[in-house]
């Protein structure tokens, strides 16, 4: 996703004459950090000497919250390592030894020098790709997922129920 696809509607460089200008096929993952460093949080934006509009934070967002779908059947593990540990594809390939699908990698460094690594994976159990990841020599620091134990629990409450209430008969 490019500048060109996140522009703020109704704003315009004239109306709202921002202190930096970018290119419109400026990757977001690029554009993020000028933004950020502007003052009043607003970039222009040409497509070479034609002026297309403004970048703002909001838009940003918007554009930022585009490129992760959200969805209900999804995980969220998080891994630490050295720099030197660090494979995307071995990360992958341990998701996958799990039977699930890797959505979505995101690193950041952390604070001790090691790679913080954030992956939602596509299915609502983490506690496999938990197991996966761990045999593969990466730190787990942080697992969730959408799995309600709960309603699995009351559904055997109830068929427990049910077939004692056959029983009784």
């Amino acid at each position: 996703m490019t500048a060109r696809e996140i522009l703020s509607p109704g704003k315009t460089v004239a109306d709202r004459n921002p202190r930096r200008i970018v290119e419109a096929d400026m990757p977001l993952l690029e554009l993020l950090p000028r933004l950020l460093d502007t003052p009043g949080r607003e970039v222009g934006v040409n497509d070479g000497t034609t002026s297309l509009g403004v970048v703002d934070q909001t838009s940003m967002l918007e554009g930022l919250a585009r490129m992760i779908a959200a969805r209900d059947d999804c995980s969220e593990v998080t891994v630490e390592c050295l720099p030197e540990e660090y494979s995307a594809s071995v990360l992958a390939h341990a998701v996958e030894d799990s039977d699930a699908h890797l959505v979505d990698l995101i690193s950041t460094p952390a604070a001790d020098g090691r790679i913080r690594v954030t992956l939602r994976l596509r299915h609502t159990d983490p506690s496999a790709a938990v197991r996966s990841l761990e045999r593969y020599d990466f730190k787990v620091v942080e697992a969730h997922g959408s799995y309600d134990g709960m309603r699995d629990a009351e559904i055997a409450t109830e068929r427990l129920m049910s077939l004692q209430a056959l029983l009784n008969v």
